[in-house]
């Protein structure tokens, strides 16, 4: 006779396998397996580019970390970092990269401090992933907020481009920092890394209006369940409603911040620093390696001599100074119409889009910059109509690196096999390449306009 203990036992056993964990849900559930694959991916990434360099004639390591790194030879010499042609950033930049200026004699420990700015980029990375995960998990689960911020943390791209030597990851930190700042009503702190942001890269200052327009009143009082505020009816009233406490404090905090190390930069290298860090970005005409319609353009721009060719002729508007008003259609759509309109309903998202929108319109658009706007993409997908619409999503990932492959065939084809590929091959993918982006922008705002304001 079978014995009924063991036979009563035996369903027991069923559903606690069935409870078990998958290995995805414990991969996410604690910090340590991901913050440990993200920085073996870039350990990975980091010594195969210390073997392309030296085994391949195409070299891994970006020409912008060379520009850096001579920028920092000189400052450690005394000099002027603008001393480094193409050199048009900070001086802040070229301090923080001052190790690698260093030489003991010893080839290993030489090589090491060269490259101590991608091993500072790369923990950048890191740091921007974690700050992500913790403006996430403001609104979710700790462990779901950890799966959205890996889409930073694991993803290749980004990785690639922080061992090759960009300086974006900073930008990623910087910009996650003064998100979150804002989000917890630390104002100050956030007018700080406002100012600073700006000055060590233009294009966080795209974020003041939406900021400014985000922090109304109500939102920023301190007193639990305040009854809304009377709307003014005249003009003058608006204007006074408006000039809240706190948008005061974030415009001066930021505004002293930002002149005050602008002026420090001016006394201690003179008007090359105005020159090169910021007068340059109106007229330059970059066009090696740019993703942006206005790519042959600047190409044609850049060589007087073929002004009057018949390539020229054949190129629409390719009439003279457009490089020096390109900037206006991409500034009143991130700086106006987007904060107006999104801002006070989801301000993240609202960020997503105004910087999605400034590399798209932008004169000189690279591979770099999609960091900008990759490193806010977490925070406006788990209410995405990308992720509850599969196909949706699925489509636009992949017209998004389709039409960057047609564009990097058609730069291959010009750059290395020294083939004309610029009309109509270039143009047309550009434009394809910037078609596709302005239906995502398109989605990201119709997602962010169908969110309640809160």
């Amino acid at each position: 006779m079978a014995n009924p203990t063991k036979q009563a036992r035996r369903p027991l056993s069923s559903p606690t396998t069935s409870h078990q964990p998958s290995l995805l849900s414990s991969f996410f559930s604690r910090p340590t397996p991901v913050y440990a694959s993200a920085a073996l991916l870039r350990l990975v990434f980091f010594l195969y580019g210390l073997w392309q360099d030296a085994n391949s004639p195409v070299k891994y390591t970006d020409i912008d970390y060379l520009v850096f790194t001579d920028a920092a030879r000189f400052v450690s010499r005394g000099q002027s970092p603008y001393e480094r042609e193409t050199y048009r950033y900070t001086p802040i930049l070229a301090w923080l990269l001052l190790p690698t200026a260093f030489t003991t004699g010893l080839p290993f420990v030489d090589a090491a401090l060269f490259s101590s700015g991608k091993v500072l980029f790369a923990i950048s990375d890191l740091v921007a992933g974690w700050l992500l995960e913790r403006v996430l998990a403001k609104s979710m689960e700790r462990s779901r907020a950890r799966k959205f911020a890996a889409i930073w943390l694991l993803n290749p791209m980004v990785a690639t481009i922080s061992t090759r030597g960009s300086s974006e990851g900073v930008l990623g930190v910087l910009v996650m920092a003064l998100l979150s700042s804002v989000l917890s009503k630390r104002v100050t702190l956030a007018g700080l890394l406002l100012g600073f942001s700006v000055h060590f890269k233009i294009y966080p200052f795209i974020y003041a209006p939406a900021i400014i327009w985000w922090m109304d009143a109500d939102r920023m009082s301190s007193k639990k369940n305040t009854p809304p505020k009377l709307q003014a009816s005249s003009i003058p009233d608006k204007v006074f409603a408006f000039i809240t406490p706190a948008r005061v404090q974030l415009a001066l905090t930021s505004f002293i911040t930002f002149f005050g190390l602008n002026f420090a930069m001016y006394f201690t290298y003179g008007f090359p620093f105005l020159q090169h860090t910021y007068l340059h970005h109106v007229t330059r005409i970059d066009h090696r390696h740019n993703f942006s319609p206005y790519n042959t353009h600047l190409y044609l721009a850049s060589s007087p001599s073929t002004s009057n060719s018949t390539l020229s002729s054949s190129l629409p508007g390719s009439g003279g100074g457009i490089e020096s008003l390109a900037f206006l259609p991409q500034l009143v759509l991130a700086c106006v119409l987007i904060p107006l309109g999104l801002a006070k309903r989801d301000l993240p998202t609202a960020m997503l889009a105004q910087t999605f929108a400034f590399v798209t319109f932008n004169k000189v658009c690279t591979s770099q910059y999609f960091l900008w706007y990759m490193v806010l993409l977490p925070l406006y997908l788990p209410h995405s109509s990308f992720l509850r619409n599969k196909i949706h999503g699925i489509t636009a990932l992949g017209l998004w690196v389709a039409s960057q492959g047609l564009w990097l065939q058609q730069g291959y084809e010009l750059e290395f096999l020294g083939k004309s590929s610029f009309l109509p091959g270039l143009w047309l993918a550009s434009l394809g390449f910037f078609l596709v982006n302005c239906w995502i922008l398109g989605t990201i705002i119709g997602d962010s306009c169908n969110v309640k304001g809160g």
